[in-house]
């Protein structure tokens, strides 16, 4: 339960800044993610980065519940193999955030999905 919990004092308020970052700059991020894409070493560098993270999560915190911890596990798997399909294969990540792109809500969701994560993991960390 300790691991839990620490896990949810990092991630929570990352998880919450990120999300209202997307909120609040969404033609900046928008500007962003199209130069981010457009930049295969940077692609593969987020890979090196996100993928050791998923990993790090995924080998202290693998507990399937149905609860707040099961979150933190999922977060970890996501990140794990995703970075994984950034070192792979990048086209796909390049394919997927172009269409992500371009509708006009998606921005608006993942950054509404990304607060809700990380109030969730903020309330039960730092309770």
């Amino acid at each position: 339960m300790q691991t839990s919990i620490f896990l949810a004092k990092l991630l929570g308020p990352v998880m919450t800044v990120v999300g209202l970052a997307v909120l609040l700059n969404g033609r900046a991020f928008h500007s962003i993610a199209e130069d981010f894409i457009a930049n295969r070493a940077l692609l593969f560098l987020s890979g090196l980065l996100i993928m050791p993270v998923g990993l790090a999560i995924v080998l202290t915190h693998n507990v399937w519940t149905a609860d707040w911890r099961g979150l933190i596990t999922v977060f970890g798997w996501l990140s794990a193999i995703g970075g994984a399909i950034r070192l792979l294969a990048p086209q796909y990540v390049v394919q997927g955030a172009r269409a992500m792109l371009k509708q006009p809500t998606m921005l608006p969701i993942a950054g509404a999905i990304w607060i809700a994560a990380g109030l969730i993991l903020c309330f039960f960390g730092y309770r």
